[in-house]
């Protein structure tokens, strides 16, 4: 019998659609080759997270990142699903970031919260040819805007821009400055695997701190500062890696069908006679870092196809959610996230740490689906 427990849904999955079989999973992970992302095939994936709330104490509230970017070139957002106890539940958009999150308040004395969210979405490989410059339609003027401007943790003034003066010159035209700044990324920074999660995001302290170490919401939203202080437009796009890269590089895919911890944020830049151009500066280094045997040179020859193939192109192994900064949660009176890329949840004492997700309580399961 159905009850006001399973009723709270939203959106109808495709009934013809099937999720592939594990074997095939298993299979995309063989067969190392030379990483060089061209514009591929469209493929469909499949996220159902399951949070529940192990200490329900006062009121319960939930919200949940759901795909709300789009670019029609490489990836297209789906529908969306869910199942839960919560009083409520609703999609909603964060009027200021343009984040999209499924957003829940349980009831008062609820003792096990809960929820499982199916999200869907449609990606492809894709590559742009820098060596071939068009004419693509200019962004709009609050678009470009919005992709140039500081938020609290990616000032485009003081340090940055300072820095990015450095970098960039002698340098002259977008791309030649956009390189030189991916470049300098990769030169310059590491991924350091002791930092929680993805990193924060805090350029400028990154900066007078003279030690560049991170993960890629660090190394990408540094890359992205940078940009954005030549009033070149950039934005990090947060998401989550779901299936092995089809090239070999166990560092850049998503190796079990357990994707809790495989959250990942890349980075596109609007080039004039380009459009918007995907760069990973931040994946070259987290190839150095962890790529079989580990501690790989930057001449090694991985390294030098990641970087290579990273400027400019990218693998559509990866579900994105957006492009937000400062986002505030809706309902919550506490301070904005610098981004919204994991799961969040308050009770009485606040919110609880999105970083460890055994206490939290949530698991994220990817597949890929046929329809």
């Amino acid at each position: 019998m159905t009850t006001r427990r399973d009723l709270l849904k939203a959106g109808a999955l495709a009934t013809a659609a099937a999720v592939l079989p594990r074997a095939a999973f298993a299979q995309q992970a063989a067969a190392p080759q030379t990483f060089a992302p061209a514009v591929g095939k469209w493929r469909s994936y499949q996220i159902v997270t399951t949070v529940e709330i192990l200490k329900p104490e006062g009121q319960v509230q939930a919200w949940l990142p759901v795909a709300s970017f789009s670019n029609p070139d490489w990836f297209k957002p789906g529908e969306n699903s869910w199942t839960t106890n919560a009083r409520s539940a609703q999609l909603v958009r964060d009027p200021h970031s343009g984040a999209d999150m499924l957003h829940l308040v349980f009831a008062d004395g609820e003792k096990a919260p809960r929820v499982e969210l199916t999200s869907r979405a449609t990606s492809r490989d894709w590559a742009v040819d820098l060596t071939k410059p068009g004419k693509p339609a200019p962004l709009a003027a609050a678009a470009r805007a919005r992709n140039i401007a500081s938020t609290d943790l990616i000032p485009t003034d003081g340090i940055v821009k300072a820095t990015s003066d450095k970098i960039v010159a002698g340098k002259s035209g977008e791309l030649e400055k956009v390189r030189a700044i991916f470049e300098w990324i990769v030169e310059n920074t590491y991924r350091n695997p002791t930092t929680r999660g993805c990193g924060i995001g805090d350029i400028a302290a990154l900066l007078k701190s003279g030690d560049l170490g991170g993960k890629c919401a660090d190394l990408n939203a540094l890359f992205v500062g940078l940009v954005r202080a030549q009033d070149i437009p950039a934005r990090d796009v947060y998401g989550l890696r779901v299936v092995p890269s089809r090239f070999g590089y166990k560092s850049l895919g998503a190796n079990s069908e357990i994707v809790t911890k495989a959250q990942h944020c890349r980075a596109e830049v609007f080039l004039s006679d380009f459009g918007w151009v995907p760069m990973d500066p931040a994946d070259v280094r987290k190839v150095v870092l962890e790529e079989p045997p580990g501690k790989l040179a930057l001449d090694d020859p991985k390294v030098v196809a990641a970087r290579k193939g990273l400027f400019g192109s990218w693998e559509g192994n990866w579900f994105a959610f957006n492009t937000a900064h400062d986002v505030a949660l809706p309902g919550f009176a506490g301070p904005r996230l610098g981004f919204l890329m994991y799961p969040q949840a308050a009770n009485a004492a606040g919110l609880l740490d999105c970083l460890d997700p055994d206490n939290f309580k949530y698991v994220i399961r990817a597949s890929e689906i046929a329809v």
